[in-house]
């Protein structure tokens, strides 16, 4: 994830920007936790300061600030390839980025590929895309011969370019992300203040054992909720010594600040022993 941008239309650092209680940087490098096999790097500029990061994200630099995606791209990519041998690369402005948008993208990155290259909105999207790690070499080629457009890269890479049709091609992801608002990326205060607007995702809520005669909703309930502390306020609980949750029936944590994404499942169980 390239955090070290300028955010100069925003007027303040993007990845600190509230959402939800919570930051954009936080949201995205969790996403990116639950969707990928490898770990989730963080590209920041050289002595930035980030918001607050689980502790097993891991930060590298860029090598100079203010050169825009490639210079991230090959920071990023560097310390990738020691785990894997494919990247998903995206900036921290992505609030609605969807898991099963992630692994669409990884899912046609086939051995004569690569670069798996999103066309949505009539643009490519460099930083919705997945590239193989072992580019680095080229893409720093480009960046000493001050071809700093990724445009430049993708001219000579093996590149497949999914458009709208062929992403919502998988059922799952047009359920969940009709309108690929994976791509939606704030640029000034008026995206931010319209995306904030926005309604949080749906969700499903369960509670067990004693919870069950808790709360204010029915069980299992519907409910909209951008992280797992509003979905427990939602149903009149939270998160607290006395209350865990699964999320999607396997992360297990009383992290309020952990993203929620439109048809997540969380089930809320009591701690206690006995419960």
């Amino acid at each position: 994830m390239l955090a070290g941008g300028r955010s100069s239309r925003m007027g303040t650092p993007k990845a600190a920007l509230e959402w939800h209680g919570s930051t954009l940087l936080r949201r995205i490098a969790s996403i990116l936790d639950r969707s990928v096999d490898g770990p989730v790097i963080v590209v920041r500029a050289p002595g930035q300061d980030l918001p607050a990061l689980p502790t097993d994200i891991e930060v590298v630099e860029d090598a100079t600030e203010g050169r825009g995606p490639l210079q991230g791209l090959a920071a990023g990519l560097t310390a990738a390839r020691e785990h894997v041998d494919v990247a998903y690369a995206t900036s921290t402005d992505v609030p609605f980025l969807h898991p099963r948008f992630i692994r669409r993208v990884l899912a046609a990155m086939h051995q004569d590929v690569e670069i798996v290259l999103p066309h949505i909105g009539g643009y490519p999207q460099p930083l919705a895309a997945a590239y193989r790690v072992d580019l680095v070499e080229r893409v720093e080629r480009l960046i000493a011969e001050d071809r700093m457009r990724p445009a430049f890269l993708f001219d000579v890479s093996r590149v497949v370019r999914l458009d709208a049709d062929a992403l919502l091609a998988d059922p799952v992801l047009a359920a969940l992300d009709p309108d690929l608002d994976s791509v939606l990326n704030l640029n000034e205060p008026s995206d931010y203040e319209t995306a904030r607007a926005r309604p949080a995702p749906e969700i499903t809520v369960r509670r067990f054992g004693v919870l069950r005669r808790l709360g204010n909703a029915p069980d299992p309930a519907l409910v909209r909720a951008a992280t797992l502390g509003e979905a427990a306020a939602a149903t009149g609980l939270t998160l607290d010594e006395h209350v865990v949750a699964a999320l999607n029936g396997d992360q297990i944590t009383r992290d309020p600040e952990v993203p929620l994404v439109a048809g997540d499942n969380v089930a809320f169980l009591s701690a206690d022993a006995g419960g």
